[in-house]
């Protein structure tokens, strides 16, 4: 420093930059502790320039004021201790140069100086914030305090167009069957970034809107155009959508982390390796925020697990996991309690800012929920009522005269309109001369438009004011070249997995979630207790009188009954239980019907196994049945093939019904006509209906057990013939087959609904 004496004002500047410096220096110089609860070091001075505030409570407030408000989460705590780690963090070697006080001074103070003979740099401004997004400090995200970071990924931008779309259904009657109106004439766009959310009362069309965006619904009764980056709608654009259904379509045993990676590894593109997937998928389970509980079972109806909000984010989780151009989530926030709900709506906003589309329905949001929105489309009856700016919803309707008479949240404003109730809202003149006019909607005692008036006036009203330069805005060409529009039609349909991939990754998870199902105490003690009994009733059955051979004959079919039933009534479940995962999963084309149907079939065999041995090893030497390997495996055998072929019914049975109710009835007649025909009961069966014991799996089973128990004690017993018993293991083999047939097929017709 110079010690000629300067004009006063540089003088001034001069003192106050040495005063900065020996601030600096003793705040780098004290040590952690050294610091009061205000974050001021115990060596700096009392003021600075004579100022009542001192220098370190001056920058905490300013960082404070400086937070953007997306930071406010955290609280003053957490600005103080950034603006500690900023004061702290330099050198003394940078302090002893005019360049890096000034950066200091910046960056403990939120502001900038200008010091005798340099200037900061407009760059070093830049580079010189209290803190950065990079620096947070890490915090709760239950508690809402960080802030996720998604991957802004290389995606293909969507810009959604859909103009006058309609949808119909035919309602079917007794007598007649007729068409209703589900959309009439719905026009909107979204485009990269943005979140459009969809409102509107109940029934109103939102969900069936939002799927038929998202290609889940069939084309040939809607109307209207759909298109994406200016082109229609096609097949291989479902690699590029992610649908989060309203239920949260989970599998109750799989834990957090199983479920995301068995999601990653079915739909990442095959070119990425098994070790790349999973880390993706621990990727997504760090950006939602579900390190906590990613160990946790997902839970359900009879399963303790995660929290509601938790297991929405897993769903949301199996969808960007691909990254998509476009994600659809159907009322996200339901059930959940406002806190949630808005840090649910803010992971949207996130996802979005990482250049994808995002359209959502929402039914009752809170006040903080709405303003968090983009664009706003509200339906009342099918019919659009304002499509625009979230922001602007309150003004447009204030000008065709709807203003709320007393403070309230908008969306619930807007969906009184909708739904027709104008309590607390302002009428406009022209409704009150049509209540006048007519009486048909005149209600007796206050006078007020009927609901259907309000609906007919506020969908006119955006008619005649709106409606018309909103669709000339659709017609404005999208900001793409011709060759990333084209990417839309030239995205070619690709398997996340080869067949063989998907069905180890399907059997591997089958085998994880019904293996708690499976080995249930309530299950082992029903087969162990049966086992017990058994083995009491027929101890040591002797087989060397007439009367001793015909009751363990009676054990044996008894065997053939019991493993023929328990079966089938297991299997019936299989598909009715599954129908809205398979439904959901072979939208998102996450693997072929071969695999998911081979894989689920076969997944339980290894479960199906255990308990059968289990309960052979005590029936069979409890009741005295041939002591010999020979006999004891084959034994095994016979009642392994009943099993199969008596699961392949059930799963026939439930595929074709997908009803429990119906299901259950059908399979009780079934395999009660099989027990009657299985040849214990009725040795002398009437030609015309002969025929059902051949169609009997117990019947076959029986017969095949006595051929293994006695085939060197007996030529015929019960008027069985004795023989090798090949005919019966193929009518086995074939039903094994044959249901399984029927099953798939069934499988394949079945339409995947949304």
């Amino acid at each position: 420093m110079s010690t000629e004496k300067p004009p006063l004002a540089s003088g001034l500047a001069r003192t106050r930059s040495e005063q900065l410096y020996e601030t600096l220096a003793a705040a780098i110089k004290s040590p952690f502790g050294s610091m009061d609860a205000n974050g001021v070091p115990a060596t700096a001075p009392a003021s600075i320039g004579g100022g009542r505030e001192t220098l370190s409570r001056k920058s905490s407030r300013r960082l404070m004021m400086s937070a953007s408000p997306g930071r406010s989460g955290g609280g003053a705590g957490t600005h103080i201790r950034k603006s500690r780690s900023a004061q702290l963090k330099l050198e003394l070697e940078e302090v002893s140069s005019g360049a890096a006080l000034s950066r200091a001074s910046s960056a403990s103070l939120g502001l900038s100086f200008s010091f005798t003979g340099f200037a900061m740099p407009p760059e070093e401004i830049s580079d010189s914030k209290p803190f950065s997004d990079d620096e947070m400090i890490p915090e709760d995200n239950e508690a809402g305090n960080k802030k996720p970071k998604f991957q802004a990924e290389p995606t293909l931008p969507i810009f959604l167009k859909f103009k006058e779309v309609t949808y119909k259904v035919t309602v079917k009657k007794l007598t007649s069957s007729a068409e209703k109106e589900i959309l009439s004439g719905i026009n909107g766009s979204v485009s990269p970034g943005e979140v459009l959310a969809l409102m509107g009362p109940s029934g109103s069309g939102k969900t069936t809107l939002l799927s038929l965006l998202g290609g889940r619904i069939s084309q040939s009764a809607t109307g209207g155009s759909v298109t994406y980056n200016d082109k229609p709608y096609s097949k291989y654009l479902k690699s590029k959508i992610g649908f989060v259904t309203q239920d949260d379509v989970l599998f109750p045993h799989l834990t957090v982390k199983e479920t995301l990676t068995y999601a990653a590894r079915l739909r990442l593109p095959k070119t990425l390796t098994r070790e790349q997937k999973e880390q993706r998928a621990i990727e997504v389970i760090q950006e939602l925020g579900l390190e906590r509980c990613q160990d946790t079972m997902i839970g359900g109806a009879f399963v303790r697990g995660v929290s509601g909000g938790e297991r929405k984010r897993v769903s949301i989780g199996n969808e960007i996991i691909i990254n998509p151009s476009l994600l659809l989530l159907d009322e996200p926030t339901s059930g959940l309690d406002s806190t949630t709900a808005l840090r649910t709506i803010q992971m949207l906003h996130d996802i979005a800012e990482a250049g994808k589309t995002v359209i959502t329905t929402i039914h009752q949001p809170s006040s903080r929920l709405f303003h968090r929105f983009d664009k706003l489309i509200l339906l009342g009856r099918g019919n659009l009522l304002y499509f625009g700016k979230s922001s602007e919803a309150l003004v447009y309707f204030s000008s065709i005269g709807c203003s709320p008479l007393i403070t309230m949240n908008p969306a619930e404003f807007l969906l009184d309109l909708a739904n027709g109730n104008i309590n607390d809202i302002s009428v406009p003149s022209e409704l009150e001369d049509r209540v006048q006019v007519g009486n048909s909607g005149r209600e007796p005692q206050t006078g007020k438009p009927s609901p259907a008036i309000v609906h007919e006036y506020l969908v006119e009203a955006y008619e005649t004011r709106v409606a018309e330069q909103e669709k000339k805005k659709l017609t404005d060409p999208v900001p793409l070249d011709e060759e990333a529009k084209a990417k839309v039609l030239r995205l070619k349909r690709q398997w996340g997995a080869s067949w063989w991939e998907q069905y180890c990754i399907l059997f591997s998870r089958g085998l994880k979630e019904r293996r708690h199902e499976y080995f249930s105490w309530l299950r082992v003690t029903q087969v162990l207790s049966t086992a017990v009994i058994l083995g009491l009733l027929w101890w040591q059955s002797d087989i060397r009188t007439p009367r001793g051979l015909q009751d363990q004959a009676g054990l044996l079919f008894f065997i053939a009954v019991f493993w023929g039933f328990f079966p089938v009534f297991t299997a019936i479940f299989a598909f009715p239980q599954e129908r809205a995962m398979l439904n959901k999963e072979r939208a998102a084309d996450m693997y072929r019907l071969s695999a998911y149907f081979l894989a689920r079939t076969t997944s339980d065999l290894p479960l199906d196994f255990i308990l059968p041995s289990l309960f052979l090893l005590v029936v069979y030497f409890m009741t005295g049945l041939r002591l010999s390997p020979y006999p004891f495996f084959l034994s095994m055998l016979t009642v392994f093939l009943c099993i199969i072929a008596s699961q392949g019914l059930g799963l026939a049975i439930g595929a074709i019904l997908m009803d429990l109710k119906k299901a259950t009835t059908l399979a009780s007649v079934t395999v009660m006509t099989f027990m009657l025909a299985g040849g214990f009961f009725v040795k002398k069966v009437p030609v015309f209906i002969s025929w059902i014991r051949y169609l009997s799996f117990n019947y076959h089973t029986y017969k095949l057990l006595l051929k293994v128990q006695y085939k060197d004690f007996a030529q015929s017993i019960n008027g069985m013939r004795i023989d090798s018993g090949m005919t019966e293991v193929v009518a086995l083999v074939a039903m094994i087959f044959g249901y399984r047939l029927l099953a798939y097929l069934s499988l394949r017709q079945m339409k995947i609904t949304t």
